[in-house]
């Protein structure tokens, strides 16, 4: 699929033309880390938002150095029994802080008793596959154990992401399953990025923000020295998808992620797993977030608030771990 096959829609298109603009330079790792730090310096410990608040933790790993945890309320409300959102950050698995969620959190958090959780996790250039879903489950451990000094209910426990963010979200869904450790209630999967093999729409795709030749370097920087990646690497490789937690996904028809994420969705489905998904169309990778303004974004902002509160309202998931007194 290119570009030229999707019509992107007029109220998106000069944002995607300047981000197209503003992000032609290939992906090279040198240049990705020196990019990463200088925005890690910018933003890192800066929560731009009158809605919600952000505080910050850190866990330990048992290498001894430490993971930053950020933990986004309401402003003026303390949490009481609500639900836990685990929310993972895209960027390729390459990019990205915790603080460039702030959208996120303002769309699903006020008035809605929801602390959101977000892992710092080491990102491609740091450490490749599986550092950084180490990270996020080292921190839904954590989330499991601290419920009770972090105000939630450790029955509804929801991991999300946008992107790559999305991707590991599918991943630690699965892991969770397997290791049978904690039990996730919902996955929310905003154009996840799950498959590093060809599909229709991640080949000569040219469109805005995220493209072929951008999604095979971040491929190859995640996966590092493997010749291969397993389900936990590329969650589109899975096939088992028995026993996973509902799901909601968007994707824009003209995002590279298009293929990859009905196709997962659809296995959910066969797998007798409750999913919902909407395909924007004329609409590019990460719309949602680049555009805030513009109708199509509101409309997709509002299908992302109702499909978090009808999970609050439906799904829940008893915890085979207890947490700390």
């Amino acid at each position: 699929m290119s570009e030229t096959k999707k019509t992107i829609r007029r109220q998106i298109r000069p944002v995607g033309t300047f981000m197209k603009m503003m992000m032609s330079q290939p992906m090279k790792p040198e240049m990705i880390q020196k990019a990463d730090q200088a925005f890690a310096a910018a933003a890192s410990g800066k929560w731009m938002s009158l809605k919600t608040k952000m505080r910050q933790e850190y866990i330990e790993r048992n290498d001894g150095s430490v993971l930053r945890i950020c933990v986004v309320t309401q402003r003026g409300r303390k949490p009481e029994n609500a639900t836990a959102l685990l929310w993972m950050h895209g960027g390729g698995y390459a990019l990205g802080l915790p603080e460039q969620c702030v959208m996120f959190a303002d769309r699903l958090v006020p008035d809605t008793n929801t602390v959101m959780i977000l892992p710092d996790y080491r990102k491609s250039y740091e450490a490749p596959y599986p550092a950084a879903l180490d990270d996020c489950y080292l921190t839904l451990l954590w989330t499991v154990l601290n419920a009770k000094r972090l105000g939630i209910r450790t029955d509804q426990i929801f991991a999300g992401g946008e992107s790559s963010g999305g991707g590991l979200a599918a991943a630690l869904c699965m892991y969770a399953r397997d290791l049978g450790e904690v039990n996730v209630a919902f996955q929310m999967l905003l154009y996840p990025m799950i498959d590093d093999r060809p599909t229709g729409s991640n080949t000569n795709n040219t469109s805005p923000v995220w493209d072929s030749a951008k999604n095979d370097a971040a491929w190859l920087m995640y996966k590092g020295n493997a010749a291969d990646a397993d389900f936990y690497c590329a969650p589109a490789r899975q096939t088992d998808y028995t026993n996973l937690p509902p799901a909601f996904s968007i994707v824009g028809d003209a995002d590279p992620f298009l293929d990859e994420t009905l196709t997962y969705m659809k296995n959910l489905y066969k797998a007798d797993i409750y999913e919902m998904h909407k395909v924007f169309k004329g609409c590019y990778h990460a719309f949602d977030m680049l555009n805030l303004s513009a109708p199509v974004t509101k409309k997709a902002a509002a299908l992302e608030r109702e499909a978090y509160q009808y999970a609050q309202k439906n799904f829940f998931a008893a915890q085979p771990l207890q947490e700390e007194s």
